[in-house]
């Protein structure tokens, strides 16, 4: 999955697109060591546990759980991954340059 991460947010870093963590780990220094082992590079937020504050408001119940989300906020598509994750992503990015 990380592979994948990384390599949306390099073919995207010009573009109007962010890539946004949660993760449930309790420990900060095993948090701290699996960013820097993975080479994630986008914003990670710690919750905690599945029942954090961030897994309980967006009804998430496992990991991974991806919402694609749009410009104006509007969750598009939810536990998309590679191509189909590609695809939405390419799809929102064309919205977003017509609306411009």
């Amino acid at each position: 999955m990380y592979p994948h991460e990384r390599s949306l947010v390099a073919r995207l870093k010009d573009k109007p697109f962010a890539l946004v963590g949660v993760n449930s780990d309790k420990d900060m220094e095993k948090l701290k060591a699996r960013l820097d082992e993975e080479k994630i590079t986008w914003p990670s937020f710690r919750d905690g546990s599945t029942s954090g504050p961030i897994a309980t408001k967006w009804n998430v119940s496992g990991w991974p759980t991806i919402y694609v989300i749009d410009r104006k906020g509007v969750i598009r598509a939810k536990d998309v991954r590679e191509k189909q994750l590609d695809e939405w992503v390419d799809k929102l990015l064309a919205e977003t340059e017509e609306a411009q």
